[in-house]
């Protein structure tokens, strides 16, 4: 059996261990799911590396990738690879300034793109692109070459002996993908993973899905993230079938349609699937509603191994069959396990969906670490609601003395690209990886918690230190709450300005009769600022004195990718947002 010490290793791995089926990839294209086989997978991106090696690709060369993910994306992936280029993942939703940062920095001589709206944003940089011989799309596109023309040209051209000797030279430790985190401030920094990076971690993971061959998982997030990425080789290394959802708005509909058994997810969609179905719950009348509110009541306080003793289980089991039982219909039926990663999971959100009889795993890791660190299992005692898991078996953690957590291991990074002085500044002359968040480990069991992010801690007035996004973890779990950020830097107390959940406000304003007729209308209600008073200070009662929020504003639009307040990975930009509503923070103190 083909042993899997390259990334295109995996191609032949599934071939040779898995029986064949149509649907190894699938995406929907026009309403119709568009899938592949193993075989075809495995022609297409033989045809698209011999493609590249026309049009003079040669190993160490730079293609891009800038497209949504669909099963294109891997067809390239595994076409470049397998010539002994590199990938660079670039997401479709960054600033223009950050593509003719990364195209430029990274030499790119070939661009994929999805389609025309990318191809928008990019346009007017192609021509000063030195270094760039095509661009390709996966969808038709007016002025593009579509991505068939290249497997075409491929097909005319195949390059057989030259491909084998090629990926008989590339190593498991030779450089795989450089992948641009989107960061906070400044240019993006190129993630310098190798194969063997990557495949250690994957393996490193492989055991947890309580799924083999006969699955399926429903794939959403950005695949140029390598949190995804890393999860899709894992798939495809376990022979489970990978679907990619139209977009992040059809994922209910596509769990309902093809019932997946694994999704992995970031916190922010549990949190939006959890009001949605709390939304629904407020609709129910009489009988109905007492029932399903009784069963999110019990849900709330589940513990793991049947910690709450018999009566709950009992309580536990009514509620699983009355309510539980139609959230997992919701959810396709189906699904034996979520991973979830990215950001913090609220506890109550484990604690829930969990009880309902869908189990979260949530996980910690960074792209430098190909990415996982530390991730909750099925094993026994694998599990710590609240906490991101025990450490990776082939990883080492340390906490240094001001908590700062530090890793070694074979997921780590070679550097950051063409920057090794960035590279020192995180890697110490004794191999560890300065991550930057803060952790404790809980015993028994090691289980790490993630207690907060090295460079957001500020300092009040009185030298007293505050963890922005622990607490704004904590206030995250108020249904009122969308989005938040804590300020307070040399000030007396620490503040907040607040994105509300608007559709969970609109549906409390329609129960309470309150009329209004806009979203900034409604938050300067006096009684939605007092509704939000009382929130503030049921989750104050849980915080330290300095850490409680004193004050805040609330804001009348959300925060989004696109409006720029977040990352591509959903993290809040501090500091433009600090910018931005630089007169509403003022007020504050």
């Amino acid at each position: 059996m083909q042993d899997v010490t390259r990334l295109f290793d995996i191609l032949p791995h599934y071939a040779e261990s898995f029986k064949p089926k149509d649907d190894v990839l699938a995406g929907k294209d026009n309403g119709k799911w568009i899938k592949y086989s193993i075989k075809e997978y495995i022609s297409h991106a033989d045809n698209i590396g011999f493609g590249l090696i026309k049009l003079g690709i040669r190993p160490g060369d730079n293609i891009a990738t800038i497209s949504g993910s669909r099963p294109e994306w891997n067809l390239v992936d595994m076409g470049i690879l397998q010539i002994g280029a590199i990938h660079v993942p670039i997401y479709p939703t960054i600033s223009e300034s950050d593509y003719k940062y990364i195209l430029e920095h990274a030499q790119v001589k070939v661009i994929f793109i999805t389609g025309r709206e990318i191809y928008r944003k990019i346009e007017h940089l192609i021509g000063g692109l030195k270094d760039l011989i095509a661009v390709y799309s996966f969808k038709e596109t007016d002025g593009v070459k579509h991505i068939d023309e290249l497997i075409a040209l491929g097909n005319q051209n195949p390059q057989v002996a030259q491909v084998n000797e090629i990926k008989a030279s590339v190593k498991t430790d030779d450089l795989a993908t450089i992948i641009y985190t989107s960061g906070t401030t400044g240019n993006p920094k190129g993630v310098m993973l190798s194969h063997g990076n990557i495949i250690s971690n994957f393996k490193a993971v492989k055991d947890i899905p309580p799924v083999g061959e006969n699955g399926r998982a429903l794939s959403y997030l950005p695949l140029c993230h390598i949190y995804e990425r890393m999860l899709v080789y894992m798939y495809q290394y376990l022979g489970i079938s990978v679907y990619y959802a139209e977009n992040p708005a059809t994922v209910g509909d596509n769990l309902r349609e093809i019932k997946p058994d694994i999704l992995s997810t970031v916190p922010r969609l549990l949190e939006k699937v959890f009001d949605r179905i709390i939304g629904t719950g407020r609709k129910l009348t009489g009988i109905k509603k007492m029932i399903f509110f009784w069963a999110v009541s019990v849900g709330m306080h589940f513990e793991l191994n049947g910690a709450k003793g018999p009566y709950y289980a009992l309580k536990l089991k009514l509620a699983r069959k009355l309510v539980f039982s139609k959230w997992q219909e919701a959810l396709g039926g189906n699904l034996k396990v979520i991973v979830s990663g990215g950001a913090a999971l609220q506890p109550r959100l484990a604690h829930i969906f969990w009880a309902a009889g869908i189990p979260v795993l949530e996980g910690y890791g960074l792209t430098e670490t190909s990415p996982v660190i530390a991730v909750n299992n099925f094993d026994s005692n694998g599990v710590k609601f609240g906490t991101v898991g025990p450490v990776l078996k082939n990883t080492i953690v340390e906490i240094a003395d001001d908590h700062e957590i530090l890793c070694k291991g074979p997921g780590l990074m070679q550097g950051y690209y063409k920057a090794p002085d960035l590279t020192a500044e995180v890697i110490d002359k004794d191999g560890w990886f300065h991550t930057g968040d803060l952790g404790k480990f809980e015993n028994p069991g090691g289980y790490l918690k993630i207690t907060g992010r090295k460079k957001e801690i500020f300092k009040t007035s009185f030298g007293k230190y505050v963890s922005p996004e622990m607490v704004e973890n904590s206030l995250k779990e108020s249904a009122f709450i969308d989005a938040l950020m804590v300020v307070g830097e040399n000030q007396k107390f620490a503040a907040a300005i607040i994105v509300p959940d608007f559709n969970h406000l609109r549906s409390w304003c329609q129960i309470k009769g309150i009329p209004y007729t806009s979203n900034a209308e409604m938050i300067a209600l006096e009684r939605i600022k007092k509704r939000f008073h009382k929130e503030i200070h049921k989750y104050n009662r849980h915080l330290g004195a300095t850490e409680q929020i004193k004050a805040f504003e609330l804001l009348d639009t959300e925060w989004t990718v696109d409006s720029g307040e977040l990352t591509a990975t959903l993290k809040l930009r501090r500091k433009l947002i600090a910018e931005r509503y630089k007169d509403k923070i003022d007020k504050l103190f």
